[in-house]
């Protein structure tokens, strides 16, 4: 077998690997925190489609939100007025998303104090996180 196929398809399992483990923290953080909160589902399956549409539907609504939320804090002064923008942006997404989710899927079932506590622990992931990765890059220039 030539060399470069070689290369390409141990690249191409190799990153096939590295998403099968990000998927997996995903996933095992998801079932995690469900666990906490006494959150109840039908089985492992509905759980796995509760979390892909949520990660689907979070990426749509975040296009929308998560725009809006950058730009009105780039016109912001203050790192805390900055993060408590950044934050309330993505506590609405999540908060959308979760809803959504759990008004289709009747195999899990969420509390509302469970959803407003996994919207906040998301948003709050989300915002100190995502500023960790500005100052960094503010660094950097």
């Amino acid at each position: 077998m030539n060399e470069k196929v070689k290369d390409k398809i141990g690249m191409a399992l190799f990153a096939v690997f590295i998403i099968g483990v990000l998927v997996g923290i995903y996933f095992l953080g998801i079932v995690g925190v469900f666990e906490i909160l006494g959150v109840q589902y039908e089985s492992i399956w509905s759980l796995i489609i509760f979390a892909v549409s949520f990660f689907i539907l979070g990426f749509v609504i975040d296009l929308f939100f998560g725009t809006m939320g950058k730009l009105s804090a780039e016109n912001v002064t203050g790192s805390i007025n900055k993060f408590v923008i950044q934050f309330l942006f993505s506590f609405v997404t999540n908060w959308i998303t979760i809803l959504s989710v759990d008004a289709f899927m009747e195999s899990v079932t969420l509390t509302l104090k469970t959803k407003l506590i996994v919207a906040i622990l998301i948003a709050l992931l989300e915002t100190v996180f995502s500023d960790k990765e500005e100052t960094n890059k503010a660094k950097d220039y």
